[in-house]
């Protein structure tokens, strides 16, 4: 039976945890959260809610230890978002991510973690900083949920499948991210084709401040990027080798960003490395910047 340990069961947590369980999987699902009544609540009606399910699944009230034979640890823990720039809530997160990544390493896990608070790209690198894990095994949700909301967007705009949509968001999940438009296409046809330059510029605005525009309605995000963290759950479990966009250790700029990589058992199997023009290699710098100067504040590079 497969572990998983949830970190922060507020509502992107707790939306995955809904999503894990509609699932025909066999899994062991530890719950770590700071208000453990509510928890404790949440497990006695989500078990009820699965006696006609015949489900497999065995909830509990978690502690850090069971980290020790977990396969996946997802860090849902965070803080709110305050502003439409989620590099300004950096500071309380990271004492966040310092707190919960210290009872980690006193554990002996070694699975993979999927990171899922915000500012996703600079708190998926303090975690593998913090953990001195292998670089392949600390996943950031990164661009895949700003993905899936473009294709949401270009669907509606041209009456089109969303899964027949080839196009990815990349680089930073925040206000420096940008569309690989080069690369996008349908059925071979590039989307220039079925989208004209400002249809393609609107779009990739909306895309940039969806979160936004969802907050303002709802008060928070959680479908989306639960569903995020459901499918990288799928991957590595059932060794799937899918292609997403995800936040991962770049080499070239030494930094944690979104580019398409194959998701399997062994957490990012390989990174896919795809021919941007001039001007969208210059957006990546960019965005790596943004990201890499975020971090200084934190942990300066000449401290690593």
């Amino acid at each position: 039976m497969n572990r998983v340990v949830i970190i922060g069961c507020g509502n992107v947590g707790l939306s995955y945890l809904h999503k894990l369980c509609l699932t025909d999987m066999s899994l062991d699902i530890s719950l770590i959260d700071l208000d453990e009544e509510k928890v404790i609540g949440e497990i006695l009606d989500i078990e009820q809610s699965l006696i006609y399910r015949n489900s497999n699944i065995k909830l509990k009230l978690g502690t850090y230890d069971d980290c020790n034979k977990a396969d996946i640890i997802v860090i849902s823990a965070g803080v709110p978002q305050s502003s439409n720039d989620r590099l300004k809530d950096l500071e309380k997160a990271n004492k966040i991510i310092v707190d919960i990544t210290n009872r980690i390493r006193s554990t002996e896990f070694k699975g993979i973690y999927l990171v899922a608070c915000n500012p996703l790209d600079v708190i998926t690198e303090l975690v593998a900083h913090y953990t001195d894990h292998p670089f392949n095994k600390v996943i950031g949700t990164g661009t895949m949920l700003d993905t899936a909301r473009l294709k949401s967007l270009i669907s509606k705009e041209i009456d089109v499948k969303p899964t027949d949509i080839n196009v990815y968001v990349l680089g930073e999940h925040g206000n420096s991210q940008f569309v690989a438009w080069s690369n996008a296409n349908i059925g071979l046809q590039n989307l220039s084709g079925f989208l004209s330059l400002e249809e393609k510029e609107q779009l990739e605005e909306e895309t940039r401040h969806m979160g936004g525009v969802i907050v303002r309605h709802k008060g928070y995000t959680s479908e989306g990027i639960a569903s995020c963290l459901l499918e990288l759950t799928l991957c590595i479990i059932n060794d799937l080798k899918k292609v997403y966009p995800v936040s991962n250790y770049n080499t070239t700029y030494d930094v944690y960003l979104s580019t398409p990589c194959i998701i399997g058992k062994n957490g990012i199997e390989k990174v896919i490395n795809i021919k941007l023009t001039e001007e969208e290699e210059e957006k990546l710098e960019e965005s790596s910047e943004v990201i890499n100067n975020a971090i200084d504040k934190i942990l300066p590079k000449e401290l690593y």
